[in-house]
């Protein structure tokens, strides 16, 4: 009897392996990764079923789903604004603006300001002034907040605003705050602070999947004020972590009808999250003196496209003079790599800026197994070294220029929900071109000559971690 039950688990194992295998046919978004996946799940169903399951979806499925719920309620709402929304309209007349658009499914707005947020201490400055002066109500999501002096901050901040009759919903990332203690989440709910996870994981098909991340960095407050960019909450964001040191970051502050672009991003992962349908302000609201064009691109598994990547590819194919983009992890996939290449070849300057130290080996160690042929192509690479580096920001020509949540990784571009502002103003250009000068002053140019002649045991290792890439 015990032999016949463990022929059958053994015959139940290969017969999930190659239903699985066919899923993965199906929905693997690279031939590489199908293939890979497809051998696994066969030949070895009893390691690979597990971990197809955990980490080999390429399609937040639930979230497709309900997106279509959200999409009719979110018509009706925008329905009784769209006349006051139309005069900020900018309507793309370049093809590159017009492609951006597109793949954000959000329309280029005019009637906005753009502020950049140099580090931590003048983000945090200005989201808690933000914070301090709302009225109505304030959307705030993060991906990693931490229970230490700047997360006491934000909570304090969040009370207060609550006590006063400001409506708080605080949305944050399961995974990214899987150290953020019950009793944080409970003193806001005792505020009356709304709170929720993403929940990446809720439903039968999603229950041990882990890849699904909500990597947005959102506050939003009334409609008016919107922040964007690569700040978590935590000392280190700060710079005062003594394992990373300076901390280097940018966030964007926005003003204008664009708000509501980020605004409608948070909307749908709460709406996601809780099936609660917010009441919100989605009349645009316009100050600025100095006004400039602006579309939220919001990206993630639900897109029928590959958002993220698609606008990393066509900034860079757009580029015609000068193209630098900074990222903490720096493994693009192989088009990416390719159009970077090219870029260079042709004759744009094309910079690349990594940090000097680690905060993840594997993705530190990856970049060094294809650095060689960018750095022969022409591609500038530059490593920072006052201390870590985690901005995710691009610079195009003298036109244009993005701030937001995008690592230039297989995880942003496929896996994590995440959020990029495009600005297609030459005067921000000109701002972002000289903030990105001063850290390149402050930078290691690194050599050909210094990636080759590493050992042979650091390139094995190095070729090794890119094999794991598409997990990374």
């Amino acid at each position: 009897m015990t032999s016949w039950l463990l022929g059958l688990l053994i015959l139940l194992t290969h017969v999930l392996g190659v239903l699985s295998a066919v899923q993965a046919l199906m929905s693997a978004r690279t031939s590489q990764g199908a293939i890979a996946w497809i051998i696994s799940l066969v030949a070895m169903p009893y390691l690979a079923v597990p971990a197809f399951w955990v980490f080999g979806r390429p399609r937040f499925y639930g979230y497709v789903s309900a997106r279509g719920e959200r999409d009719t309620v979110l018509r009706r709402v925008l329905a009784r604004y769209r006349d006051r929304v139309s005069p900020y309209l900018a309507g793309a007349r370049e093809a590159d603006v017009l492609a951006v658009e597109k793949l954000a499914m959000m329309p280029l707005t005019s009637g906005n300001r753009a502020e950049l947020l140099v580090d931590g201490q003048a983000t945090f400055d200005s989201l808690f002034a933000g914070i301090e002066a709302a009225e109505d109500y304030i959307l705030i999501q993060f991906f990693i907040v931490r229970d230490d002096d700047l997360g006491a901050r934000l909570k304090r901040h969040l009370q207060a605003a609550a006590e006063r009759g400001v409506r708080v919903r605080f949305l944050y990332d399961e995974i990214g705050c899987h150290a953020l203690p019950e009793r944080y989440l409970r003193d806001l709910r005792e505020a009356d602070v709304a709170v929720s996870a993403f929940h990446s994981s809720r439903g039968l098909r999603h229950r041990f999947q882990l890849n699904f991340r909500n990597h947005r960095k959102i506050a939003v407050v009334d409609g008016r004020e919107g922040w964007v960019g690569g700040l978590n909450v935590g000392v280190e964001y700060l710079g005062e972590d003594a394992r990373h040191g300076h901390w280097r970051d940018t966030h964007l502050k926005l003003t204008g009808p664009s708000v509501l672009g980020l605004q409608e991003a948070f909307w749908e992962d709460w709406h996601w999250a809780t099936g609660e349908v917010i009441r919100l302000d989605w009349t645009p609201q316009v100050t600025c003196e100095a006004c400039q064009n602006v579309v939220i691109v919001p990206s993630g598994p639900a897109d029928p496209l590959e958002t993220a990547s698609l606008l990393v590819q066509h900034a860079i194919h757009s580029a015609r003079e000068r193209l630098w983009i900074t990222s903490p992890y720096f493994v693009p996939d192989r088009s990416v790599q390719d159009a970077l290449r090219l870029a260079a070849m042709r004759g744009v300057d094309v910079r690349i800026m990594m940090p000097e130290r680690p905060d993840h080996l594997l993705v530190f160690l990856s970049a060094f197994s294809f650095l060689p042929d960018m750095l022969r192509a022409g591609v500038k690479v530059y490593r920072y070294q006052p201390g870590f580096l985690h901005q995710k920001v691009i610079l195009i020509d003298e036109a244009a220029a993005c701030v937001g949540t995008v690592n230039l990784d297989n995880r942003s571009f496929r896996l994590n929900f995440e959020v990029t502002a495009f600005v297609p103003d030459r005067r921000f250009a000109a701002e972002v071109r000289l903030m990105l000068e001063r850290d390149f002053a402050v930078c290691r140019r690194v050599t050909l000559e210094e990636i080759t002649s590493r050992p042979l045991w650091r390139k094995l290792v190095s070729r090794a971690a890119y094999l794991f890439a598409p997990m990374q």
